[in-house]
């Protein structure tokens, strides 16, 4: 039977439907709602049990079409609109207007019903349950079988204008700015997209109006026989607003209200008549979790640099080491430069955040690198001049409380460049300690029995290990600093004296530093090899043997060959044992953790014949002699360059060399943390806290710490690191991310880690309004009928309007290009609730593309870029 509007006790029963239980809210917050009343689905279900039992679809379709509802159902219709000549008729299903689905067009609806066609359009409402477009939405979803359906019959009101308002910009993802879009007429071709709409913004009481040409709208069909026809707007009125400020200022307050009742921002769809505005419906906004929040705080990520020091996906364990290491060095490093302490203690969140970990890579926040640029004295003095000699290309907005006064700036620089200079003359001396220190602290570890250490006795030596070591890096943070300086001098020295000839000549001035340590691994391992080759039986043996076993053979063979052999590995392991790929990502197994992976490149070598001689080629020196004997040439009869240039170049290639040097020493010192780490997974596992000793990598340093002291939030921690494990091991398997990334708002949530938008924007050839964001690079598919075409195969969409009955296309599309149509369409929604790239408003689309085009198409900003066949 029938449940009427006022019935608000019902609200709990699923049974009415997602419409209908909002509409009953609705109600009950005294919101002017046009009267009416639901069908629930469970009756619809037991008047149609015979029917529903049907398999064949035709008779299933004419069983309903024969049902001939009780007549008490009429009497309740005159009752209820006893003054009512018009209805809507529209679907309420279980599963309608939730959070997650909206089913936008998906179901039938009807306008401008007579009281006399009321139950046939029930009856088509309800077969809409199983329509083509219904079933591959769910599909598209995975939404499983249909849960039922109610049908809400309710007073028609013949609207002067109508249309959509939003609590927040769905577009834009904006949560503070509201946007609503009016139409004259009833709200029918808004949400078919048949018609072009005005669109408004609300944001802080403020409207931004885009008011569009309206050439038509729709009203009552005049012929008396119900539904709604499409009529002229007179060509006065054709570019009025149609939705008055007054009305745009109520829904405001409406949509305000409604987040407040709801905890969720509402779409809700309005009606205007007489001066009073009505409200049709409201479900909550569906898809945000697909938006990012543009009014969020804006952040920049890249990995161009830092990949290559952290490639591929890093566990939490490392990510949570370096976080920390990077955080205190960077802190020292401003401590330097002149910032204060107690600038750095009120802005501990930006050293804290410069790295990010996204899907599992490790990704620089250049924000926060921005903004430890501008807490630097000199910044305060001339931004743009510390930005151009950084290299930094974004700028954000900067706290005003890093702007310091211009005295203060002064005092500050001068101060800074006092101590810079002493300890410019003292870096020789401070790098000679640090090595001092460096190999005391390691050798003394490596003597260290760590299997027999418990864990809380590993956390100790680590805890040491990182006040003796780890927070005394100021040696190598200087170097890299003056380097910095002299090589950037070098540069432009060389260009200036050869008036830029040869732009890379100060590169090919560094070439061949013998003092470099980079270069040794390489050579001895060559050397290494050689010898291999050079004895008969050891060369047969990496030829013939997999390295497990070349290794089990080395280590108990007692021949002179093996013997020396085994020493020459030993005595590399021990020197560069660390060096590897990875080698700063703690989960990395070592040449030293195991040999044999070690051995596996000696046998690669010999395998391929390399050897000292045919490696020794002079490429480098010759560069390096070639570059002097420019320069020489360049500054002949011109002492005081020439003089100015070898200090540059002296001292360039000491720091770099320097520079170098101290990285490896930094992979020797993560070395020690990585054994540490290893062992305290070893007492896990044996301790059956983790599943295998290796999952300790899964687990942050912190949370280690935790556990161990008593202050952990999580006891179980086999399923802390399955949950783990299953997600890194999808990152694995996942594309990576862009190498430049924009995020807004809570950095994990709907942001999009694929884009380039942000590096490169197309200068389209067409504009449309953007719906639903990403960039797509494909063949453009004509169609004018969906039931022309099965699938798109990865084709882009192009189409003058769409329907509901589209969807079924919408799987297999690339991305989708209407030409007409509006923010609010089907095609809109739904494309947003799939996540597929959709354009819509686009004049001249399908008079400037045709099938088989290739273009490529910014969702985002509406852009579509027509690119040559050549390319």
């Amino acid at each position: 039977m029938f449940i009427k509007d006022y019935q608000y006790q019902h609200i709990m029963n699923p049974a009415i439907g997602g419409k209908a239980r909002n509409l009953l809210k609705l109600g009950q917050l005294n919101l002017p709602v046009p009267k009416w009343i639901v069908l629930p689905a469970d009756y619809l279900a037991e008047v149609f049990k015979d029917v529903a039992s049907i398999e064949n679809a035709n008779d299933l379709l004419g069983a309903i079409d024969a049902y001939r509802f009780p007549s008490f159902s009429s009497t309740q219709i005159e009752t209820t609109f006893p003054d009512t000549a018009y209805f809507a008729v529209r679907s309420s299903a279980i599963d309608e207007d939730g959070r997650q689905h909206s089913f936008a067009g998906q179901f039938d609806s009807y306008l401008y019903v007579r009281k006399e066609d009321i139950f046939a359009r029930i009856k088509d409402v309800w077969r809409s349950l199983f329509s083509e477009r219904v079933l591959s939405y769910r599909a598209a979803n995975s939404l499983g079988v249909g849960l039922g359906i109610g049908v809400i019959v309710q007073e028609m009101i013949d609207a002067d204008a109508s249309g959509v308002a939003f609590g927040m910009n769905p577009l834009s993802g904006n949560r503070k700015e509201k946007l609503i879009s009016g139409v004259f007429g009833v709200g029918e071709g808004l949400v078919s997209g048949d018609l072009d709409a005005d669109n408004f913004t609300i944001l802080k009481g403020r409207i931004d109006r885009q008011v569009v040409r309206k050439k038509e709208k729709f009203i009552l069909n005049p012929a008396g026989i119900g539904g709604a026809m499409k009529i002229d707007i007179p060509r006065v009125n054709q570019n009025d607003q149609s939705i008055p400020d007054v009305y745009l200022y109520e829904l405001d307050s409406v949509l305000d209200r409604l987040r407040a009742e709801y905890n969720l921002f509402q779409d809700v769809e309005f009606a205007i008549k007489e001066e009073t505005l009505y409200i049709l419906q409201a479900r909550p906004i569906t898809s945000l979790h697909k938006v990012p929040d543009i009014s969020g705080d804006y952040v920049l990520w890249d990995n161009s640099n830092i990949i290559e020091s952290y490639p591929g996906v890093t566990t939490p364990l490392t990510f949570s080491f370096i976080s920390q290491s990077y955080e205190g060095a960077y802190k020292l490093f401003c401590s330097f430069l002149g910032v204060s302490e107690d600038s750095i203690r009120r802005n501990e969140r930006v050293f804290a955040n410069t790295l990010g970990l996204i899907n599992g890579r490790v990704y620089y926040n250049l924000k926060s690198w921005y903004h430890m640029l501008a807490m630097l004295p000199g910044y305060s003095l001339n931004a743009r001049f510390m930005e151009k000699m950084m290299g930094v290309k974004e700028q954000f907005d900067v706290p005003k409380s890093y702007q310091l006064s211009a005295g203060e700036a002064w005092r500050s620089m001068l101060w800074m460049l006092l101590q810079m200079y002493r300890r410019y003359k003292k870096l020789p001396q401070k790098r000679t300690a640090f090595k001092i220190l460096l190999d005391a602290t390691i050798a003394k570890y490596k003597q260290i029995d760590f299997q027999r250490k418990n864990a809380n006795e590993l956390m100790q030596l680590y805890l040491h290990f990182e006040r003796k070591l780890l927070n005394q890096w100021k040696a190598p943070l200087l170097n890299d600093f003056f380097a910095m300086i002299w090589f950037g001098l070098l540069q432009k020295r060389t260009e200036d004296y050869t008036d830029g000839q040869y732009p890379n000549i100060h590169n090919d001035l560094l070439c061949g530093s013998a003092d470099i340590i980079s270069t040794q691994p390489i050579h001895r391992s060559i050397a290494i090899a050689t010898f291999v080759q050079e004895v008969d039986y050891l060369r047969a043996i990496f030829e013939a043997e997999d390295p497990e076993d070349i290794w089990r053979i080395v280590q108990h063979d007692k021949r002179e060959g093996s013997e020396k052999l085994l020493t020459q590995i030993r005595q590399y392991l021990a020197d560069f044992g660390e060096r590897c790929v990875g080698e700063l990502k703690l989960e990395t197994i070592s040449y030293s953790q195991d040999p044999t992976k070690f051995v596996q490149i000696i046998k690669s070598y010999v395998e391929a014949g390399i050897t000292t001689a045919k490696t020794n080629n002079t490429v480098e020196e010759e560069l390096r002699r070639n570059a002097e004997e420019k320069m020489k040439g360049v500054l002949r009869r011109k002492p005081f360059k020439k003089w100015l240039f070898k200090k540059t170049l002296k001292k360039t290639r000491e720091l770099v060399s320097a520079r170098e040097n101290l990285r490896y020493e930094r992979t020797r010192a993560f070395g020690i943390v990585r054994e540490l780490f290893t062992h305290m997974g070893r007492r896990f596992y044996e301790e059956d806290i983790l599943e295998f000793e290796r999952d300790i990598f899964y687990l942050t340093k912190d949370e280690i710490f935790a556990y161990i002291e008593g202050r952990s939030v999580n006891q179980d921690l086999k399923s802390l690191v399955a949950v783990r494990k299953d997600e890194f091991e999808l990152f694995r398997r996942m594309e990576a991310p862009s190498e430049r990334i924009a995020t807004y708002g809570a950095v994990y949530q709907s942001n999009d880690f694929f884009s380039d938008s942000k590096t490169e924007l197309i200068e389209g050839d067409l504009k449309g309004i953007g719906c639903c964001p990403g960039r797509v690079t494909a063949k453009v598919r004509i169609v004018l009928n969906p039931s022309e075409t099965k699938t798109l195969n990865g084709d882009i969409l192009v189409t003058s309007s769409t329907d509901p009955g589209w969807v079924t296309l919408f799987p297999s599309a690339a991305g989708i290009l209407v030409e007409r149509g509006s923010l609010l369409s089907h095609s809109a929604i739904v494309s947003r609730e799939m996540g597929i790239p959709c354009v819509v408003g686009i004049t001249g689309l399908l008079k400037t593309l045709k099938t088989g085009d290739w273009i490529e198409m910014d969702g985002s900003t509406g852009e579509i870029k027509i690119l040559d066949p050549q390319e």
